[in-house]
C-alpha cells in the first residue's frame, strides 16, 4: 500500500462548506472503488488548496481509467465546488499495511476480512495477498459499496468478539463463526457473485476463533456438505481446511493452537 498527498487547489469562489461536501463525496467515491483505503482521512486548508493523505493499494490507483461512474459525478461536484482535481504525491510505502498481490492473474481467490485490515476483502489464494478492486468487475450497482459496508459490519463485529469483556462477545462470535448467520451468508453470496465475474474459485473464509473441544477439533467436517476437507499443510499458513466442492476455508480454532 502506498501514502499519498491529495493537493486540491481553490480555482473558483467557494465557501468551507462547500469545499467540505464536495471533498466529502470525492473521497467517499474513491472509498466504496476502493481506491483509497480506511474511512478517515486527514485535511486541511492551507492557504489557497486542502490537503488530504490518503492510503492507496496501488501507486496508480487514482488514475481517471479507474474512476467509475460515481467517481467521475464525484470530479464534477469538485469543479461545482470551487476545486481543482487533485495533484497526487507519492510518500511512500505504508509500512503498516499489507502489499497488495503481485499476480496479474490468480489462479484462485479467497474472500477474507479482518477487524485491523483494512485493505481488500478479496485475496488471491496463492499469497493471501489483497487485489484492489477497483480492478475486479462490478458485482452490484455501479461501484463496490455493497461489498465494502459488508466489510465494514464484519470488522465491527470481529473487532467487538476480540474484546474478551465485550458484553456483546456470544452474539458478535456467532455472526462470525455460524455459517448460517446473516454476516456469512451475504458474504457468501458476494464470494459466489465474485466467482461468477472473474470465473475463477473464490473461497469464502469462515473464521473459527473458539471451540467446545479442542482434542477433536481438527476432526471436524465441512459445515456445508459434511465431507472431509483438512489440508495437509495449512493453506497461507493460516486456512487448515479448504473444501472445492462448497468453495470454503477456515482455520483450527485460534483457541486450540
Amino acid at each position: 500500500m502506498w501514502v499519498a498527498e491529495l493537493r486540491f487547489k481553490i480555482i473558483a469562489d467557494t465557501n468551507y462548506q462547500q469545499a467540505e461536501a464536495a471533498l466529502r463525496s470525492y473521497l467517499e467515491s474513491l472509498i466504496f472503488n476502493g481506491q483509497i483505503l480506511g474511512r478517515e482521512f486527514p485535511t486541511h486548508l492551507q492557504e489557497d488548496e486542502f490537503i488530504a493523505r490518503v492510503v492507496m493499494p496501488t501507486q496508480d490507483a487514482l488514475h481517471t481509467t479507474w474512476h467509475r461512474q460515481p467517481g467521475m459525478k464525484a470530479i464534477q461536484q469538485l469543479g461545482d465546488g470551487g476545486l481543482a482535481y487533485p495533484s497526487v504525491a507519492i510518500l511512500g510505502m505504508d509500512l503498516m499495511s499489507n502489499h497488495t498481490d503481485p499476480c496479474d492473474d490468480a489462479a484462485a481467490y479467497v474472500l477474507y476480512c479482518r477487524f485491523a485490515q483494512m485493505n481488500s476483502v478479496l485475496y488471491c489464494a496463492e499469497h493471501l495477498a489483497p487485489v484492489p478492486l477497483f480492478k475486479i468487475p462490478l458485482i452490484q450497482g455501479d461501484d463496490h459499496e455493497a461489498l465494502i459496508r459488508w466489510q465494514l459490519q464484519y470488522q465491527a463485529l470481529d473487532e467487538i468478539q476480540m474484546q474478551q469483556q465485550s458484553v456483546l462477545l456470544g452474539p458478535a462470535e456467532r455472526a462470525l463463526q455460524n455459517l448460517n448467520s446473516q454476516l456469512n451468508r451475504q458474504g457468501r453470496q458476494f464470494a459466489k457473485q465474485l466467482s461468477i465475474k472473474l470465473d475463477k474459485p473464490v473461497y469464502y473464509a469462515l473464521y473459527r476463533g473458539t471451540s467446545s473441544d479442542c482434542a477433536t477439533e481438527s476432526q471436524r467436517r465441512c459445515p456445508s456438505c459434511k465431507g472431509e476437507w483438512l489440508r495437509q499443510t495449512p493453506l497461507a499458513d493460516i486456512f487448515d481446511f479448504q473444501c472445492d466442492r462448497c468453495l470454503l476455508v477456515s482455520n483450527i480454532a485460534w483457541q486450540c493452537q
